[in-house]
Order: C-alpha cells, then structure tokens, then sequence
C-alpha cells in the first residue's frame, strides 16, 4: 500500500467504491456489525432482497455526485434460496458497475447461538417452518454453505461480546478498505487495562475529572456538559494543544515508514468515562480537519 503524505496531513489515494455485504448466521452479530459500519459512515440497509442489490448500487451512483462512497447491505436466510444462490453473479454485476464489492460471514457455533437464542427469546428466522430452534439453525447453516465458501472474510463470534465485536469490526474492516493508513481513537479505564494493540496511549488522570461533580457523574465525555466544564481548564487545553502538536508531527511519518492500515490511538481515565471519552472525540475532530478521511472512534466502556 503507497502512502502519500505532507508534512502535517495524510492525503489517501483515491480508491474504488465499497460495498461490503455482511452475511451469515442469525444471532451471530450481523445487526451490530451493520450498526458499526455506519457509524463508520457508510450507507447502510438491512434485509435487501438479494436480486435488488445491482439495482440499489444503480440507484446510489444515480443520486448525485455526493452519493457515498461506501455501502454496507445486510443480506441472510430471509432471502429465497434461489435468490442466495445467485449471489456471486450479482457481486459480479456490481464490481462492473466500478464498486469492490466485499463479502463478510459472520458465525458462532450452533451452543452459541442456542444461548443467545434463549437469553434474547427472540424467534429464529426459519421458525416459521415449525422447525425447533436447533433444527432451524442447522438448516440456516446449510442454506448459508455456499456464501461461506466464497466470503472474502469469516468472522467467528462465538468468543466475541457486542463491545468486541464492534471494535473488530472498526479495526479489521471499517477503516481499512480504503488506500492510506486509517485512524483509530480510543478511549478506555487503566482499572481494565491499557489496550493490547494501542500504538499510543496518553494518560490524562492527571486532569480536573468530571466525576467528582455531581451533575456532571452520571453524563460522559460526549455529552455537553461535560465538555464545556474540560473545555473551561486550562490544564486540559494544553493537554490537547501538545497531543495535537505531537500527533500532527508523527502520525504522517508513521504512515510514510510503515505498510500498516490503520493505528490505534488511546486515552486513558480512571473510568473511562468522561476524560478519556472527550479527548477521544476530540482528537478524532481534530484529525479530520487535518485531512485524514478515514477517522474512527471507539468507547470501549461505554459502546
């Protein structure tokens, strides 16, 4: 991957259109992976009818010149089987319509699905047929065979909870399909650990914290309050005047000297709340105004 950078900002080399379909099993996380890509920005839409997909990329490129350069459909067993089937044909008619078309499967194991399905108690898609749960999710596995076999991706979550979901989901494919390296800004509680894959971690205990006002505990570091009160100190203002400084000066050399797709920046507070949740979005601002186009945010104690 070529990087292309100045002195103060990243500038990404123009890429093809994505579209990513997110498949697979259901209660394997197909919703949350859906939710995450857009708040990624991407364009999304749940249960299309397979056979629609060409026509849906048609429509988008027929908008305008603003339409979005990123799609993400969620498609599953709700489809006829003869619709699933022609999946590939359609992946085909939508690459030659200038789109790079992604197929993501996700998956848990049948024990898996079976608990989620008894702690959720919601109905399985193929229960309709008067099938017992572990009969109907056996039959989903076996209808779903095909789109397994030619997925560009399988992400397995039966060891995953939503929060780790999401975040791999960011990491792994939300800010990486285009050329240049991607953003990651974190936030998180030193009491839970300093993140394993963190390329910088800036502690900001030493900061005034929200948490000793009443009003303002119970709010985060997204909500207004909060962030007029750190934007009021002084000691936080310079705190993000010299990350800035220092985030502007390496980032770019980063992505110059490496072959990497993204990196992880994190900020770290006690609770992971209010502090460290601010100077996340903060920073994540920040970058985007310096030019990085693909900037993603991630709460670990709080998404």
């Amino acid at each position: 991957m070529t990087a292309a950078t100045t002195s103060t900002a990243a500038t990404p080399a123009t890429a093809a259109p994505t579209l990513v379909i997110v498949t697979g099993m259901s209660g394997s996380g197909k919703s949350v992976a859906l939710n995450t890509f857009e708040d990624l920005g991407f364009y999304c839409v749940d249960n299309l009818p397979a056979n629609l997909l060409p026509d849906f990329v048609r429509s988008v490129l027929a908008a305008d010149s603003s339409a979005p350069a990123k799609l993400a459909v969620g498609i599953d067993v709700r489809n006829r089987n003869a619709d699933l089937a022609n999946i590939p044909d359609w992946l085909s008619a939508v690459g030659a319509l200038g789109f790079d078309p992604r197929l993501v499967f996700f998956e848990s194991g049948d024990d898996v699905l079976l608990k989620r399905y008894a702690d959720t108690r919601r109905r399985h898609p193929l229960s309709q047929l008067g099938l017992s749960l572990a009969d109907a999710i056996s039959l989903e596995r076996q209808v779903l065979k095909p789109l397994r076999q030619i997925a560009d991706a399988v992400v397995d979550t039966s060891d995953m909870n939503v929060h780790v979901l999401r975040r791999h989901v960011i990491t792994e494919f939300g800010i990486g399909l285009d050329a240049g390296m991607s953003l990651l800004f974190e936030s998180f509680a030193y009491r839970r650990g300093v993140p394993a894959d963190a390329d910088f971690v800036f502690d900001a205990r030493a900061l005034p914290n929200p948490h000793w006002n009443a009003i303002l505990r119970p709010l985060s570091g997204r909500d207004a309050g909060v962030r007029e009160y750190l934007e009021s100190q002084p000691d936080v203002n310079l705190f993000v005047e010299h990350i800035s400084s220092f985030l502007d000066t390496w980032l770019p050399k980063l992505q110059a000297d490496s072959t990497r797709s993204y990196a992880t920046v994190a900020f770290g507070c006690t609770g992971g709340r209010h502090r460290s949740v601010y100077l996340a979005e903060r920073l994540a601002a920040h970058a985007r105004q310096r030019g990085w186009d693909e900037v993603a945010v991630h709460h670990r104690e709080l998404d």
